[in-house]
């Protein structure tokens, strides 16, 4: 069975078996004449299209039964005039006849054509064509009358038409007459020649045209659509009702007459049908021809690469061979549209009539050769700052025997025994040493990049391994690494040529993965990104302190851009022992989805024990790469703002090179129009990435929300913590443009604003002294105090710069959960434990009143983890957490508590593991004795208090809202 689709301007597409090509008459398909003449204003074309419930129009449909004569051949014996139909009660459908009446509509399309006002002028007759034959104008009239008394009908068995009138001459007069409904014929057995197919010149098939008339211009054309004609009675059919239906015949020819339509366009008035003229037919390859139009696409577009990434781009033909990659939308094979480009408005689409629709096909078969590859599984890249320092203080080889342990421990999927996730590793100082430890060396290889102005992949094949496979040579690899650079007295490091090294490696390998940098050093050494030393303390507190948040040099902006395109993460570890510029070097991490992580004067004995923690849970942690996220809502409102480790090259779409368990993106949303309660109001975010096998995943979360008219109901559903790394997270965006100064007020107005609007509109009538806060946000105020005292918007002189701007890059990627506990730390009374329970003791206020001289607390930020030693402790508690016998022999230099065979020792270790699990940071222990210079470090986390260097305290905070809110009340 052969299809035959249906593709012309003004009509809907479909597709239909060629053995069962109709014309539908009421609800169905409906066709131009052949060879249409064209009108003023419309083109080529007549303007009465039909569309799915249109007028009825019939025609002949193209090819489908062939003249068994030759052309110009006409039937014997008299025209029929035209005339009113007797009354009957048919109705012809797509199939057969319908009741009296409007018909049955299946796919109700726009509404008919009104024949009372035609969108063009009338035309007058006229006695030459358009295309004109060389035959004689009484011979190309006389064919016109023929074809305007033919109507071919739908081969439904059973259907009859009404009953003609008595034959008589045909006159011109006769198309004049008030409109007719269309009434259908069938045809008599016999060859028969249909008109050729519809064209550029002469349109889609349409309804037949009835004899010409004049149009103003003297052109000929057809009548306007309201004109109807009836058929002439065939040889052989019987007049009046009752008479059988005929059958179309698609056997041999059958004797008797023949129709035939001449090459040109028919012209003059209707005769009457005399002896056969001799015509000359139009030559056919004068009109557009489908293959032509068919071998000019392939000439142009076969064999060549279709990619989808275009908007509204036209593909190839449907017939032509070529090679389609999809790079966001869908491929052709899946759908194909009427038009590629919408009106903008639906009167454009009203004017033109063109159908705006698509075809879809969700399960198309498609090339092996388009199918889309998988990516290759990320890969990990370890790079080691070589320098002097890192090899003296034995930093290179903590990193180096450390590997061998974390590599075991590459994340996998579930159910997969062994990990997809490729290792290579790279050393630096001044130049890059790229290592190959391909599975068959008995020695690792190193080669040396030295233009670090433009870096290089010296090699591919060796540098991403699978560590299963290499293992004995990464473990060579690893042990060679402290010796190979043991008697290096290079102080000078890159950085940026680093990130860029790694950034191609992954190119190379067409493959997203991770950088996992150990650096302890201010990148000063000849290339891009080096960096001065610009830690000015003048700057604190004036409108340039801002400028110690941005970056340097616009390299590393540039360098995270091309990180992101690329789904290259970085991961930092900074081992700094004095200025090494954390706004600069931490960009790169903070864009692409990495973490940055610290250890101010790093020194084995006690802070290795952090960076391990760290370093293994990072390698461990659930991550996707090469992700992008969109954050969809229903009608009346939308995101505006993003904030996170994300890159945005447009408003919609974040991008991240990675993503992991630990970082959360925060949106904000703004109103477009108004809400309905009864909806509510709806917001899905989608995440498309790759897993750490090399599988394309898409994640998807729906949310949906009340909505209400009342403000009560608004302040009721509030979320402090929420609210809390809102606010956080846009103040430490504005810090790069905006005066610290003006960031801290804005954050006071709003909070006051927020408090006033409550208690205008939602509190009960109270004296103005009383300050009235909503239940689900009376400890906002503690909260945003402590936001203000954060070192990031307070600077003093003590906190050093690369602190704050560490603190702040934190702070940007940070869920809910982090936020509260940084900025209201979690404070426990470990002097009543129950050593009988597992369950933690209850927390307290964070404030020195809390605090008290016989006991001991444990206080936990999420960063750092203190034990306060009362001056009165218990010496049992003492004893059994420490395994000293007083308060005086406790070393306050340890990082970790000792393993005591105690119940004390053994709940308070639980206690201490159970709040760092949860936690992204490996928290280090700082022991801290009351009334020691130490405390002061610990006192700064006591949050209620007033701060040491500057900042409110809890109370004297709320009586600074409390007179903001009156203000505006007032």
């Amino acid at each position: 069975m052969f299809f035959l689709f249906l593709s012309v301007p003004g009509f809907f597409y479909s597709t239909v078996p060629w053995n069962d090509i109709f014309i539908m008459s009421q609800q169905g398909y409906v066709a131009t004449p052949p060879y249409s003449q064209p009108q003023p204003g419309i083109g080529l074309s007549p303007p009465h299209y039909g569309h799915y419930g249109g007028p009825s129009h019939a025609a002949s449909s193209p090819g489908m039964i062939k003249a068994a004569g030759p052309l110009g051949a006409a039937p014997p014996g008299g025209m029929l005039p035209q005339g009113h139909p007797p009354p009957g009660p048919h109705q012809f459908g797509q199939n057969g006849a319908h009741a009296q009446g409007p018909p049955p509509q299946r796919f109700p399309g726009p509404p008919p054509v009104s024949s009372a006002a035609p969108s063009y002028p009338p035309y007058s007759r006229s006695t030459q064509s358009s295309y004109p034959s060389p035959g004689s104008t009484a011979s190309m009239a006389q064919l016109g009358s023929q074809l305007g008394a033919m109507h071919i009908n739908s081969y439904g068995s059973g259907a009859a038409p009404p009953s003609q009138g008595p034959p008589g001459p045909a006159s011109a007069a006769s198309v004049q007459g008030p409109p007719q409904p269309p009434q259908p014929s069938i045809l008599q057995p016999g060859s028969q020649v249909l008109p050729p197919p519809p064209t550029a010149l002469n349109g889609p098939g349409a309804s037949p045209l009835p004899p010409p008339t004049h149009r103003p211009d003297g052109l000929p054309g057809p009548a306007p659509p309201n004109a109807q004609y009836q058929p002439a009675p065939l040889p052989g059919q019987t007049l009046g009702p009752g008479y059988p239906a005929q059958q179309a015949n698609y056997g041999p020819p059958v004797a008797g007459a023949q129709l035939s339509y001449p090459g040109g366009f028919p012209g003059g008035p209707a005769q009457m049908a005399g002896p056969p003229q001799p015509q000359k037919k139009l030559d056919p390859d004068s009109v557009p021809s489908p293959i032509q139009v068919i071998e000019s696409d392939r000439a142009s577009r076969v064999g060549q690469v279709y990619a989808t990434n275009t908007r509204g781009q036209i593909p190839p033909l449907v017939t032509t061979d070529c090679v389609i990659q999809d790079q966001g939308n869908a491929s052709p094979r899946y759908i194909r549209c009427t038009t590629y480009c919408l009106p903008c408005t639906s009167e454009m689409a009203k004017q033109a009539q063109i159908p705006l629709a698509a075809i879809i096909t969700p399960f198309a078969t498609i090339p092996s050769n388009e199918k889309n590859k998988p990516p290759n599984p990320p890969a990990f890249i370890f790079m080691i700052d070589v320098s002097y320092s890192n090899i003296k203080n034995g930093l290179v080889k903590l990193i180096c025997e450390e590997l061998k342990t974390v590599l075991e421990r590459l994340p996998k999927e579930d159910q997969e025994e062994t990990s997809a996730i490729r290792v290579g590793f790279i050393t630096y100082n001044k130049v890059l040493h790229f290592f190959n430890v391909k599975s068959n060396l008995a020695q690792p290889q190193m080669m040396v990049v030295t233009d670090v102005s433009e870096v290089f992949v010296p090699l591919l094949d060796g540098f991403l391994v699978n560590y299963q496979e290499s293992q004995s040579v990464i473990h060579n690899l690893l042990d060679q690494i402290p010796e190979m650079f043991a008697d290096s007295n290079e102080n000078e490091t890159v950085f940026a040529p680093v990130i860029q090294a790694g950034m191609e490696a992954l190119k190379a390998a067409d493959c997203p993965g991770k950088l996992f940098i150990f650096h302890s050093s201010l990148p000063t050494a000849e290339a891009p990104g080096k960096l001065k030393n610009r830690d000015d303390k003048k700057m604190i507190n004036t409108d340039k302190e801002k400028i110690l948040f941005q970056p340097q040099t616009n390299v590393y902006d540039s360098l995270a851009k091309d990180c992101v395109a690329h789904g290259c993460c970085v991961t930092l570890f900074l081992f700094p022992s004095q200025y090494v510029d954390v706004a600069s070097l931490g960009l790169v991490p903070q864009l692409t989805g990495g973490t940055l992580y610290k250890y101010n004067g790093f020194q084995m004995h006690l802070d290795s024990q952090q960076f391990l923690n760290d370093l293994r849970n990072d390698i461990e942690k659930k991550i996707g790469f090469d992700a992008i996220m969109r954050v969809r809502t229903s009608t009346g409102f939308r995101a505006t703002d993003f904030f996170g480790g994300i890159y945005m090259n447009n408003t919609t779409d974040v991008e991240m090179a990675a993503i992991d368990c630990d970082k959360a993106v925060t949106v904000e949303f703004k109103h477009d129009d108004k809400l309905s309660e009864d909806t509510g109001a709806l917001i899905q975010c989608a995440v498309l990435y790759t897993t750490v096998g090399g599988q394309r995943r898409l994640r998807i979360h729906n949310l949906a929300l009340n909505c209400s008219s009342q403000l009560a109901d608004l302040y009721k559903s509030c979320e402090t913590d929420a609210l809390v790394n809102f606010f956080a997270k846009s103040a430490f965006k504005a810090v790069l443009h905006q005066p610290l100064k003006v960031i801290r007020e804005i954050l006071v107005n709003q909070t006051a604003h927020m408090l006033a609007c409550y208690r205008k509109n939602c509190a009960s009538p109270s004296a103005a002294s009383q300050l009235i806060l909503p239940d689900s946000m009376k400890v906002l105020p503690v909260y945003m105090n402590s936001l203000l005292k954060n070192c990031v918007l307070l600077g003093r002189p003590e906190i050093s710069t690369d602190e704050r701007a560490y603190q702040r890059q934190l702070v940007m990627t940070m869920g809910v959960a982090d936020s509260q506990l940084f900025f209201y730390p979690q404070l426990l009374p470990i002097h009543t434990l129950d050593v009988k329970s597992t369950t933690l003791p209850a927390a307290i206020r964070c404030s020195e009143t809390r605090l008290s001289e016989e006991g001991i607390f444990l206080l936990a930020n999420g960063l750092n983890m203190f034990l306060w030693l009362g001056v009165s402790s218990p010496p049992e508690l003492i004893q059994g957490i420490f395994n000293v016998p007083s308060l005086a022999h406790v070393n306050t230099d340890m990082t970790l508590l000792p393993e005591v065979g105690n119940p004390y020792s053994q709940t308070l270790r639980m206690i201490m593991g159970i709040i760092q699990q949860k936690r992204p940071y490996s928290m280090k222990l700082t022991i801290v004795k009351q009334r020691e210079q130490p405390e002061m470090v610990f006192r700064q986390f006591l949050v209620e208090d007033k701060g040491l260097y500057g900042g409110s305290s809890y109370v004297d905070f709320l009586c600074c809202v409390h007179k903001e809110i009156c203000q505006l009340l007032n």
